[in-house]
This record gives C-alpha cells, structure tokens and sequence, in this order.
C-alpha cells in the first residue's frame, strides 16, 4: 500500500523511498505524509525497514530511489536545509560519552546555526521538557540507558524544529517517565509534524492520530488503529497485529 503524498511547507513527505542492501530490499517504496499537528506511528516488527526509512529521511542514508520533503525542503537537493527543519532521535540516541549533558545539547544548538544569546534558554527548556534533572551537569557515558535517550529526545527538541522524527522515544524509561514522554508529545504536537517509530501497539494508542503498518520493507496498512485492528481477521496484517501485541520493548529495526 502506497499513497502518493501531497506536498505542504511544513510536514513531512515521503514520496517512493526504496533501499536495498546486497541486493536484499530493505525499503520498497514507501510513501506517506505527516501533518503539522499530527502524530503518526510507524509500527513494524524487527527487520521491517522502519530505522532504514527514518535514516534516509534523516539524509544519513541517500535512497536508491525517491526523496522525502522536510518542511518543504528535499533531502535531496536541499539537504542542509531539510536536516535543520527536523529533530531526530536516532536508534540508539547516539552522543558523545565523554560530554556532559548540557554541552552535548549546547553543541547541538550550535550546530544548527542557533545564535549563541539563546543557547543557555534553548538547553534549560529542552532538558526540562526532557527531565534531566541532575543528570544535566553529568557525563552523558556515565548515565543509565534511560536518561540517554532523555539526552537524545532533548537534543531532537534544543533548536524546536518543525518537525520532529523519533524511533522508539520510550524506550528504556520508567512507566512515570513514558507518560511524561507522552504528554510532552501531545503538547507538543500543536504545532508540529511528529513521526514515532516503534512495534508497541501502546505507545501507538496512546501518542498517534493514526498508524502505518510497514512489513518486508513495505506499508502493508494505514489509518485509524481502531480501524486497522478491526480489520485484523486473517493473514498477513492479523499476525502482525499478534506479534507487535507480544513483542516485548526494544530498539526499533
């Protein structure tokens, strides 16, 4: 299943974006459009091609064929552009260890070209939207698996993109932590296109207008959860519904 997308200046589109790897097909033209105040969840189980989508959205992988537009910008022609229209968590939260919390997040506002007056308040809001607490003024290598990818979602938030791509937020976090995690994304949403990657049908239920279904690198359903649930009876969309149920938290394929 592939819609063509329609274009608009502040969401973000994916437009026919394949990959493959050794001649495997990882991604098989996937397109989709997320609107400002939408949030929408990309379900899939491992290997599916969900973390391969968000990395060539990122720019970090160059498709083999199609683009996505960040904001109205191509990745492909306008790559600078596009990356400093989003705020992306990574698998993994990537940072560097051996920097304190806020320098990281400093660094990363920097980067984005934010000027050096508005730094120190861009950090103070993003960690708080975060909840570093504490772990604010300690090495980022030092910190537990959740408060990295606090670090990470902080640093997707420091430059308040327009658009905002995160593969699995929750993981790692306490049950109080996940719902701090929630509501900072419904509030944030007001403005803002969110892309979430994750094979939680909770996390889908409780922060998404409506999900896509990505399996073997392809959407095989889009729309309403409750809808898609409804129409899970037999095949291939049931027992992906039965495996994304079981499936226990992880990092996002």
């Amino acid at each position: 299943m592939s819609v063509e997308p329609q274009s608009g200046p502040l969401g973000l589109d994916v437009v026919g974006l394949s990959k493959s790897f050794r001649g495997r097909v990882a991604v098989d033209r996937v397109s989709f459009r997320v609107a400002p105040g939408e949030v929408l969840g990309v379900l899939g189980p491992n290997g599916a091609g969900k973390s391969t989508t968000m990395r060539m959205i990122a720019g970090i992988l160059d498709p083999d064929a199609g683009t996505a537009r960040i904001a109205g910008h191509d990745i492909l022609t306008a790559r600078i552009s596009a990356q400093s229209a989003l705020g992306f968590l990574g698998e993994g939260a990537p940072a560097y260890g051996d920097m304190r919390a806020r320098d990281f997040l400093a660094f990363i506002a920097r980067a984005r070209g934010m000027p050096a007056k508005d730094i120190a308040d861009a950090v103070r809001r993003a960690a708080t939207d975060a909840q570093l607490g504490e772990a604010l003024d300690r090495p980022i290598e030092t910190l537990s698996k959740g408060f990295k990818r606090r670090v990470g979602l902080a640093g997707a938030l420091v430059a308040d993109p327009p658009v905002l791509m995160l593969d699995e937020p929750t993981d790692g976090l306490d049950p109080n932590q996940k719902i701090a995690v929630r509501d900072l994304i419904a509030a944030r949403k007001k403005d803002k296109a969110i892309l979430i990657s994750t094979h939680s049908l909770e996390e889908v239920e409780t922060m998404c207008d409506r999900a896509l279904i990505i399996a073997f690198g392809r959407i095989v359903a889009e729309g309403d959860l409750g809808a898609l649930k409804a129409q899970a009876r037999d095949g291939l969309l049931a027992n992906l519904f039965r495996d994304l149920t079981l499936a226990p938290s992880a990092e996002a394929a």
